[in-house]
C-alpha cells in the first residue's frame, strides 16, 4: 500500500464507522414512523402554507384515517385499505399503524397555498398525485423524480416556477400522465439523463401555458407511447423537427402560441393535424397545414429574365409614381403591427385624432380605421349594452363583427383602455378573439371581433333549426369540453396578466362550428368594461334565464366561481335539452329538476332523449359523471364548486367510450363522426 494511502486509511474507516453509527441512531422517518407520520410532519405543513386549510384539517389523529380528505392507503401486501364500512370510517387506531402505505393524493381545487416538499418522493407506494387547480408556488423538487411508484402526476393550474428538474424523466418506466399546464415554469425543457429513454408508458405530456424557452425538445420524438403532447403557450422557438410529423400513435398535438419558425415538416401535410395546432407562432412559420406558403428561390431561364426586364422597364414609371404612397402605407402598416404586438394605441385618421383612435391586437394588424368605419353592416342582435353588426370590409376584405357599445354603458376612457388591452391579449382556440377596439372623438366605442357564420349553442338546442344535425352525446360532450377549456384559460391568467372572469356564460355566447368545436364569446365585458348599472342589467337577464349564481343576489360582482355556476347550468342544458329558465320548466330550475329525479329514483329520465339514444350504460359513457359534475358546479355555496381547470380534467377523464379514439384537444377540428354541422 502507498504510504499516503496507509496514513489516510484509519481516518477513512473512522469516518465510515461514525456515519454508520449516526444512521443507526437516526432512522429515516419513513422507516421509523411510516407514511402517516411523514404525511403529518412534512407534507401537511408544506402544502397548506401559512394559513390553515379546511381539507388538510381532517389530517389529524382525532379523525379516523378513512376520513382524511383526498387520500388513499394500501396495506404492505399492496391491497387497498377498505374504507367502505362504518367500522373502518370510525376506526381511530388506523392512524397509528406504521405499516400502512400512502397510495394516492387527490386534492384538486382545494385552496392549497403552500409548496411541494421534497418528501413527496419518499413515499414508497405513492402512485398518483392530483394537486391541480391550487395556488402552490415555488419549484418542483428534484426528489419528486425519485418516487418509486408514481404513475400519474397532475400539478396543472398552480403557480409553480423555476426550471423543470431533469429527474422528472426518472419516472419514465412507470409514469403514464404528466400534467403541468398553466404554471410559470421557465428555461429549456430538459432531456432525460439516459440517452435511450423511450418512456413507453407515458402517453400524455401537457406542459402548455408555461414560460418554457429554447428549441423544440427533440427527445420527445423518441417517446414511443406518446399520444397527446401539449406545448402551446410557451416561448419555444426555432424549427419544428421532421420526426414530430411521423410520431406513431400521436393523436393530439398543440404547438400554438410559441415562436416557432421555418417550414413545417412535409409529413404534416397529409396528417390529421390542422392549422390550429400551429397558430400564433412566428410569421416565418409556413407550409401545410398553415395557409402561409413557403417561398423558396428557383432558377429562371434567360427568356424569363428578359421578359421580366421588359416588364420592369415598362412599369418603371408606375413604380416611381406610387413609391411615395407605398412607403407611407408600409410605414403605417409596420406601425400598426408593432402596436398590435405591444398592445399600445395606434392613432388613425387624416387629421390627428379627429376620427378617433383604433387599438389593434394580434390578428387585427390588417385593419385600418377607415376600413372599420366605412364597413357596411347589418344588425344581427341587440343586447342591453350593445348592438351587434355583421360588417363587410371594402374591396373583398371579408366580414367582421362590430359591437357598438351603447352610450353610457361603458366605463370612462382611462378605465376602459387598460381593460380592453387585457381582453385583447387573450388568445385560445376556444375563444373568439378581440381584434381591435375603436374609441371615437365623441365617446363612441366599438369592439371588433372575427365574424363566425356559425350557430350558437342556444340555436342548436332550442332554435328549431330545419337542418339541425343530431346532437349525440359525444358531440355535446365535445362542445362542453371546448367551452370549459376556454373558460379555464380565462381563469388562469398568464404571463403576468391577471385572470379574467367571463361574467355572462350562457349557451347564446357559445358558437359552434361545423365540426362541433365550441368558441366562447363576449368574455370579460361585464366585469371589465361596463359601468355597474349596465352590468346589473346583464346579470338581471342572466337571472331570468337561469344562469345567475345565488351569491350574485347580494355580491353584485362576478367571480370565477360564478362562471363555474353558469357553466354547470350550461352543462345541464346540454344533458337535458331544456332551457334553463324556471319559467320554461313550470317554475323549477334545472338543478331542482335533477334533485327531484334523484329523490324519485328516475335519474336516467332527466337526459334528453337524443342524448340517451344509443347509450346502453349511462355510467360507462360518462353521462352520469357529467350530471354529477354539473350539479357540483351548481352548488349553492361558491367554495364548494370546482374550478374550471378541475371541470376540464373531469370532462377529459370521462369522455364517451364511443369517441375516445377521436381527437379531443385544443387543436381539434373534427368530431367523432367527422360529419359537418351544415351542408
Amino acid at each position: 500500500m502507498h504510504p499516503t494511502a496507509r496514513a489516510i486509511a484509519p481516518h477513512y474507516l473512522l469516518l465510515l464507522f461514525a456515519t454508520f453509527f449516526f444512521l443507526l441512531r437516526s432512522p429515516s422517518p419513513v422507516a421509523a414512523s411510516g407514511d402517516v407520520t411523514l404525511l403529518l410532519d412534512r407534507l401537511k405543513p408544506a402544502l397548506q402554507g401559512a394559513a390553515p386549510n379546511a381539507q388538510l384539517a381532517t389530517w389529524n389523529a382525532s379523525t379516523p384515517l378513512c376520513l382524511w380528505r383526498g387520500l388513499r392507503w394500501s396495506t404492505p401486501a399492496g391491497q387497498p385499505l377498505r374504507c367502505d364500512t362504518a367500522a373502518a370510517r370510525a376506526n381511530l387506531s388506523l392512524a397509528g399503524d406504521a405499516t400502512l402505505l400512502l397510495s394516492s393524493i387527490r386534492l384538486p381545487a382545494a385552496a392549497l397555498a403552500g409548496r411541494l416538499p421534497p418528501e413527496l418522493g419518499a413515499f414508497p407506494s405513492l402512485e398518483s398525485i392530483y394537486l391541480d387547480a391550487n395556488s402552490l408556488s415555488g419549484a418542483i423538487p428534484l426528489e419528486l423524480g425519485n418516487a418509486p411508484a408514481l404513475s400519474e402526476l397532475d400539478l396543472a393550474g398552480n403557480a409553480l416556477s423555476g426550471a423543470l428538474p431533469p429527474s422528472i424523466w426518472n419516472l419514465c418506466d412507470r409514469l403514464a400522465e404528466l400534467r403541468l399546464h398553466g404554471n410559470a415554469l421557465t428555461g429549456a425543457i430538459p432531456a432525460p439523463a439516459g440517452p435511450n429513454d423511450t418512456c413507453d408508458r407515458l402517453h400524455l405530456i401537457d406542459l402548455g401555458a408555461n414560460r418554457f424557452s429554447g428549441s423544440f425538445p427533440a427527445f420527445l420524438t423518441g417517446f414511443r407511447g406518446l399520444q397527446r403532447l401539449d406545448l402551446g403557450g410557451n416561448h419555444l422557438a426555432g424549427d419544428i423537427p421532421e420526426p414530430v410529423a411521423t410520431m406513431r400513435g400521436l393523436q393530439m398535438l398543440n404547438l400554438s402560441y410559441n415562436n416557432f419558425s421555418g417550414q413545417l415538416p412535409p409529413g404534416f401535410a397529409g396528417s390529421s393535424f390542422t392549422a390550429e395546432s400551429f397558430l400564433g407562432n412566428s410569421p416565418a412559420l409556413c407550409g401545410p397545414p398553415l395557409q402561409q406558403p413557403c417561398v423558396s428561390p428557383s432558377g429562371l431561364s434567360s427568356g424569363s429574365v428578359a421578359g421580366m426586364a421588359i416588364g420592369l422597364m415598362a412599369g418603371a414609371v408606375v413604380v416611381a409614381s406610387v413609391s411615395i404612397g407605398w412607403a407611407q402605407a408600409r410605414w403605417r402598416r409596420n406601425r400598426v403591427r408593432r402596436a398590435a404586438e405591444e398592445g399600445v394605441e395606434t392613432e388613425e385618421g387624416g387629421e390627428g385624432d379627429s376620427e378617433g383612435k383604433l387599438v389593434v391586437f394580434q390578428g387585427g394588424e390588417h385593419l385600418t380605421l377607415g376600413e372599420v368605419l366605412n364597413a357596411t353592416g347589418q344588425v344581427v342582435e341587440k343586447a342591453s349594452y350593445c348592438t351587434v353588426y355583421k360588417a363587410k370590409l371594402a374591396d373583398g376584405g371579408g366580414n367582421i363583427e362590430l359591437r357598438l357599445l351603447r352610450e353610457g354603458s361603458c366605463k370612462d376612457a382611462a378605465s376602459c383602455g387598460p381593460a380592453v388591452r387585457r381582453i385583447g391579449r387573450a388568445r385560445h382556440e376556444n375563444l373568439v378573439p378581440l381584434r381591435a377596439f375603436y374609441q371615437g372623438r365623441r365617446g363612441e366605442k366599438l369592439l371588433v371581433y372575427d365574424y363566425f357564420p356559425h350557430r350558437t349553442l342556444h340555436d342548436l338546442l332550442h332554435g328549431g333549426l330545419e337542418s339541425r344535425p343530431a346532437l349525440t352525446w359525444p358531440r355535446r360532450h365535445k362542445i362542453a369540453l371546448g367551452a370549459a377549456r376556454g373558460l379555464a384559460y380565462l381563469h388562469e391568467g398568464r404571463h403576468g396578466d391577471a385572470p379574467l372572469v367571463h361574467g355572462n356564460v350562457r349557451s347564446s355566447n357559445v358558437l359552434v362550428d361545423e365540426y362541433f368545436v365550441a368558441r366562447v364569446t363576449e368574455y370579460a365585458v361585464v366585469g371589465r368594461l361596463l359601468v355597474p348599472s349596465a352590468a346589473e342589467a346583464v346579470l338581471s337577464a342572466a337571472k331570468a334565464d337561469g344562469y345567475r349564481a345565488p351569491e350574485l343576489q347580494t355580491m353584485k360582482r362576478c367571480a370565477s366561481r360564478t362562471d363555474v355556476y353558469a357553466f354547470g347550468i350550461l352543462l345541464l342544458e346540454l344533458l337535458m335539452g331544456k332551457k334553463p329558465s324556471s319559467a320554461a320548466n313550470g317554475g323549477d330550475d334545472l338543478p331542482s329538476l335533477v334533485k327531484a329525479a334523484v329523490l324519485e329514483e328516475t335519474t336516467t329520465e332527466v337526459f334528453d332523449p337524443e342524448v340517451a339514444k344509443g347509450v346502453r350504460n349511462p355510467a360507462e359513457e360518462g353521462l352520469v359523471q357529467a350530471l354529477k359534475l354539473a350539479m357540483g358546479c351548481c352548488a349553492p355555496v361558491a367554495a364548494a364548486r370546482p374550478s374550471m381547470a378541475e371541470v376540464v380534467r373531469q370532462l377529459e377523464e370521462n369522455r364517451p367510450k364511443s369517441s375516445r379514439s377521436a381527437l379531443y384537444s385544443p387543436a381539434e377540428t373534427r368530431s367523432d363522426a367527422g360529419t359537418p354541422l351544415y351542408s
